[in-house]
């Protein structure tokens, strides 16, 4: 039996953690002004008037406002110079104010009334000379259409090169919060390892480790994937339930956020005795996730990052190309509002590793119908190189890193 793994009853392991939250502070005011005031440098200089950011992931980053989208429009307009101002269902302004924590000015429309036009008539007044607007890349289509019949297309932009220029460089506080929910997981995956025993089924580890996150000061588990035996071979799950039973192979895969910031870590390991085979692709697995962390150097592309496991791919006597017995996906996410963003370490992402960027590091090696071995770990970018959140797991037998 791997070290950590069953060798204690559930409210034990439970009982065992503690909220790791106390002291944590949310993003300030004074961060919100700065990304605003960052935003607006970038429309200066890309030649953009305006920019609306649609209820959604863009809208809480730049204004701390968590709203979800429906079919009626909430959004935010950031010009490139003054306020930032609301665009909302009258009827929901007490609810939205309340929730507001970067001030803004308001545009109001009734139920009768046609947002659209509201949005595009209060532009058309703070840009008598007319002005390209940049939509949130998130924005539904059904809007772009809606802003499409009344403005002609080629006087609007994708914002992605303002929301994404901004996102993905991660200030001192955001990793700060990403660390500490990194922390809270870990000792999740601890606590889960430790209470596996012969029989119980995923939903029920599902669960658990759903209580063992409300445990450490989250709200749940932001996602959750539990798999046994052949089920590891599928990256992101199977449709049927599964047993734990003696000498299965575990892939726990989970997560949780933090003042709006992701966690999101996977453990790989034996419920009993590991076959040899197993632990040889296990270790695959680690020193593809070293080549990884030693090819990210400030400067380098994205892409060359996920090249180096396809080299590394290769050596192994491995398939480089996403074939199996391989890495069948690519190398890593970005990570922090959203559990997935940019950049992406993959072939094809040009973007320069910079200073601030976080990035999951799990380049999965499935041994077709037989079992996986994914090790997730994120680091981020720093001026003097790529920094672990999570220690990686040193062995097979011991992937809580307990000896």
């Amino acid at each position: 039996m791997a070290h950590g793994v069953g060798i204690a009853k559930l409210d034990e392991a439970l009982g065992a953690l503690e909220d790791m939250t106390e002291g944590v502070k949310p993003i300030t005011l004074e961060e919100y002004q700065q990304r605003v005031a960052k935003a607006q440098q970038l429309m200066q200089e890309k030649g953009i008037s305006a920019m609306y950011l649609n209820a959604g992931t863009n809208l809480e980053y730049f204004t701390g406002l968590k709203w979800y989208p429906s079919e009626r429009l909430v959004g935010a307009v950031i010009p490139v110079k003054g306020n930032v101002t609301l665009i909302a269902p009258a009827f929901e302004v007490g609810s939205l104010t309340q929730a507001m924590i970067l001030p803004m000015d308001t545009v109001l429309w009734d139920e009768h009334e046609s947002p659209y036009e509201r949005l595009l008539n209060f532009l058309a007044e703070h840009f008598s000379d007319g002005y390209k607007l940049a939509l949130d890349e998130s924005t539904p289509y059904s809007v772009v259409a809606k802003l499409e019949e009344r403005k002609p297309a080629e006087t609007m932009c994708d914002a992605k090169v303002i929301t994404a220029a901004c996102r993905m460089h991660k200030s001192p506080a955001e990793l700060a919060l990403i660390q500490t929910a990194m922390d809270m997981t870990m000792a999740v995956h601890r606590a889960t390892g430790a209470m596996l025993h012969e029989g119980v089924t995923a939903s029920e580890v599902r669960g658990f480790i759903n209580e063992a996150h409300r445990k450490v000061g989250a709200s749940g588990s932001f996602f959750c994937i539990v798999l046994f035996g052949k089920g590891t071979s599928y990256p992101h799950g199977v449709n049927y339930e599964q047993k734990l039973e003696k000498n299965d192979w575990v892939l726990i895969d989970t997560g949780c956020k933090l003042h709006g910031y992701h966690s999101d870590i996977t453990r790989t390991y034996p419920f009993g005795n590991a076959t040899e085979e197993q632990q040889t692709f296990w270790q695959y697995e680690r020193d593809l996730q070293q080549a990884v962390f030693d090819a990210a150097h400030i400067g380098k592309t994205c892409e060359s990052v996920d090249d180096a496991v396809r080299v590394k791919l290769s050596e192994l006597g491995l398939k480089a190309d996403y074939q199996l017995p391989g890495v069948p996906h690519r190398t890593g996410h970005g990570i922090g509002m959203d559990l997935h963003e940019w950049p992406y370490l993959v072939g094809g992402d040009k973007t320069e590793l910079a200073p601030g960027m976080c990035f999951s590091n799990e380049p999965m090696v499935i041994n077709p119908e037989k079992f996986g071995v994914r090790l997730e770990d994120h680091f981020y970018m720093s001026e003097e190189g790529a920094f672990w959140f999570t220690e990686p797991s040193r062995s097979v037998d011991d992937p809580f890193n307990l000896l």
